[in-house]
Order: structure tokens, then sequence, then C-alpha cells
């Protein structure tokens, strides 16, 4: 495990999120309250918070992968850790709303490798990722409906994004738990692998994407991310824009000679071949 003061801000302590350093600026952050299936009490929100602060700011990491430590990924918020405040929406406001903020304003790709149960808010740290992959262990659950709650800490803004407004309402209207099998076929999750190989495929698809020359990963993002509430005419100019700043990255000249090069002598050989 990676210790933090490596990273840009030497004073931070993040615990009980657990650091991991991989290579092409790949870090994994894991949250690390196994005893309650990392269900997110103060400290743990606090230190997702820090910890997505820290990968924003530190240009060495290029890609982020998010996991949970033993057999659950996050069962949502853990009621029994604290005495619950007078006044609930405070605790919303002042802890979960910073810690997925900070998850869904990162630039950098978030690759979220679900080891286990997931409910209640678990969900927004699952659906505010880029790519999510599941164990074929792990199960979904809303939860909310089933103690008179409605979704928050923006379940029901990232949710029907991924698997529309039908789906979505009966799922959350029931809180019904659906497997890894499903939660792949509705579009939740992009893939579902053995437990063992979990994360290793994540940590492989972080530094695949991590690879990319520039800024093309994080410029990308924000380009699908603006899309969601831009016209038509909005979209493109926003294209024209970050396609400046792609090209404008000290690596991309390098890399599109490269790619060129890649190209002509695939041609090279193909045409080659066909003489033969």
């Amino acid at each position: 495990m990676a210790d933090v003061t490596e990273y840009a801000h030497p004073q931070l302590t993040t615990e009980p999120v657990l650091w991991n350093r991989h290579p092409d600026g790949v870090v994994t952050l894991t949250l690390g309250r196994a005893e309650r299936l990392n269900g997110l009490d103060n400290s743990l929100l606090e230190g997702i918070a820090e910890a997505l602060r820290v990968c924003a700011s530190s240009p060495e990491i290029r890609a982020v992968v998010l996991t949970g430590n033993g057999r659950g990924f996050c069962a949502g918020a853990d009621l029994s850790a604290e005495r619950i405040p007078a006044d609930p929406l405070i605790r919303l406001r002042a802890k979960f709303h910073p810690a997925m903020q900070a998850l869904a304003s990162l630039d950098k790709p978030v690759v979220c490798a679900i080891n286990g149960v997931v409910a209640g808010a678990g969900l927004t740290l699952v659906c505010a990722a880029d790519i999510r992959i599941a164990s074929a262990s792990a199960r979904f659950v809303p939860a909310f409906s089933k103690i008179g709650l409605v979704p928050d800490s923006g379940v029901s803004f990232f949710v029907p994004r991924l698997i529309g407004w039908g789906r979505t309402y009966e799922w959350l209207a029931l809180s019904d738990e659906i497997d890894a099998a499903r939660a792949c076929a509705w579009g939740l999750v992009n893939e579902v692998v053995a437990a063992d190989g979990l994360l290793d495929r994540a940590i492989a698809m972080a530094g695949r994407i991590a690879r990319m020359p520039g800024l093309a990963p994080q410029l990308t993002k924000q380009l699908l991310r603006r899309s969601m509430t831009a016209t038509l005419a909005e979209q493109l100019e926003h294209e024209v824009e970050l396609q400046g700043a792609a090209l404008a990255a000290p690596d991309q000249a390098r890399a599109r000679d490269e790619a060129v090069r890649r190209l002509r002598d695939g041609i090279a050989v193909r045409r080659g071949g066909a003489g033969e």
C-alpha cells in the first residue's frame, strides 16, 4: 500500500480509504471498513472526498480504481456507527454530498471494481464511475423504499442515466435485489468477471485508459458530461473547444505521428501480402 505522502498533499490522511499505486499512473482506492461492509460513516465519507481531491490535483495520477475491502463493496449509510443527528438532512448535505460530488466531478477516469453487495448510497459510488466491473458474486439493492425513504446521495440522478426511467422507477420503488448478471443485462455494469480476477481486470482496464496519449481520456469524459445538458449546437462547440485542448497537449503530436506510422505500416503489410 502506497504511503499517501507520496502524493501532492503530504499532510493528507485518508483513513479508512486505503491507497495502492500501480504502473501507468493508476491508483486503487479501497473502502476500508470491511467489518461494516464498508458502510458509509462520517470518517469514510470524509476520506473518500479527500482522496478524490488528491487524485484530481495530482498530475501523476491518470486513472483511479475504486473498490471495497472484504465481502462488500458498500452497504450504504452506516446508521449504527454514530448518533443520528436531530436533522439527518444536515448530514446528507455536509458529509454525503461532498463525497459524491468529488467523485462525479473528477475528470480522470474511474473504474469501479464491485466486489460484493451494493446498497443504498453505495449505488452512487458505483454509478458515478465511468466503467463498472462486477464480481459474479455482487448484489445490488436500493433499500430506500423498504424503510420508507426516497433515494438520496445522487442515486436518483445517476441510475436513470444508465438504465432508463421506467426500469429505474420500478427498481427503486420496489427495492428488489438484483444479481450481477441482471445488472449487466440492464446496463448498470459493463461486465461481470470471476471474483478472483476482479481487481486485476479493473486495474488492467484503468491502465489501458491511462496509457492513452495526452489528455484524451479526461477531455472525452468532460465532453460526455457536458452532452447531458447541451443542445447539439452547444455540444459541437464543446467538441471544438476541447479538441483544441487535446491538440495542445504536450505529447499529442508525437502520439499522432506514431499512430500514422503504424497505420501506414499496416497498409504496406496488407498490400505486400496481397501481391504475393
